[in-house]
């Protein structure tokens, strides 16, 4: 009888343990997760407590789906930032900032116009010693290519350039002198020996950046164009063929933080973004090329 109250005893014990190890376990289990619930939530005010910033981006009209894409990433990354384009040809968006327009970050087409605003350029560009350029936060961001673009069906039958300078071509789409793609067509075409030739003519029409040129060729309004590779391939126009390597300088877009941004943290971080390989993916797909420099 002894032995047996003593087994039931020790039976009783054994349960009791187990439980109360249950318990232990249980609590400690909830506990943790009490403070990862209270850490994500301290995460989360944080977060929308967090000042709003918005960022105003002058960048070339050629950029214009890229960053519009970007734009949408971006909020994922930074939802406290809101982010402002302002899209034309890379001339008028230098005079807009040298008049005094508020711009956080500029994104050129050609390193001429950054050139124009940075104090560490050679004074036979930058010719006024503007200093808009916040010193270190310029790098070459993209890389582009200069093409030969025609209506669909091509009606004046255009193969070449060399196409351009006969009578097979009556009216060619270019930017103007203060447009970057146009700057490359005219550096391109004084190459080739047939700029004077075309001025002479009247074969040139003009516009005032590089959208209103594609424009132009896609409405039929002209035999051909000369536009920017990315360009051609988000309106869809026919590429007859890229310029001739060497006929003018390489299509390099700087960017950099403008000394007078109200925000230059925050543009740091978004320019910072912009050499990411999530936006070098962005840029790719719609063809422009990454730099060595920035790789």
């Amino acid at each position: 009888m002894r032995k047996l109250i003593t087994a039931l005893l020790a039976l009783t014990m054994i349960f009791a343990l187990a439980a109360c190890s249950g318990t232990a376990s249980t609590g400690s289990s909830s506990s943790s997760q009490s403070t990862a619930a209270s850490a994500a939530a301290e995460t989360e005010t944080a977060t929308s407590d967090a000042e709003p910033v918005e960022l105003v981006v002058f960048a070339a009209a050629s950029m214009t789906e890229t960053l519009n894409t970007i734009a949408d990433m971006y909020k994922q990354v930074e939802p406290n930032v809101t982010l402002t384009f302002n899209f034309d040809s890379s001339g008028t968006l230098k005079t807009q900032i040298q008049e005094g327009a508020d711009c956080d970050i500029f994104i050129s087409a050609a390193q001429k116009q950054m050139n124009q605003l940075d104090i560490t350029a050679d004074t036979s560009v930058n010719t006024e010693g503007l200093d808009f350029v916040l010193s270190d936060t310029r790098v070459n961001l993209l890389q582009n290519q200069v093409v030969l673009v025609v209506p669909e069906g091509n009606p004046a039958g255009v193969t070449s350039f060399d196409d351009i300078a006969t009578d097979q071509v009556t009216l060619i789409a270019l930017g103007n002198s203060d447009v970057p793609v146009g700057q490359y067509a005219q550096e391109m075409f004084t190459t080739m020996g047939i700029w004077d030739t075309l001025n002479a003519e009247g074969k040139i029409t003009f516009g005032s950046n590089v959208k209103e040129v594609t424009a132009q060729v896609s409405a039929g309004a002209v035999d051909c164009g000369v536009v920017y590779a990315t360009d051609a391939l988000a309106a869809g126009l026919t590429v007859v063929t890229e310029a001739p390597e060497e006929s003018h300088a390489p299509v390099i877009y700087p960017a950099a933080v403008m000394k007078s941004s109200k925000n230059v943290e925050a543009a740091q971080a978004f320019l910072d973004y912009l050499t990411t390989d999530a936006c070098s993916a962005v840029f790719e797909e719609a063809g422009f090329t990454i730099p060595a420099d920035t790789e």
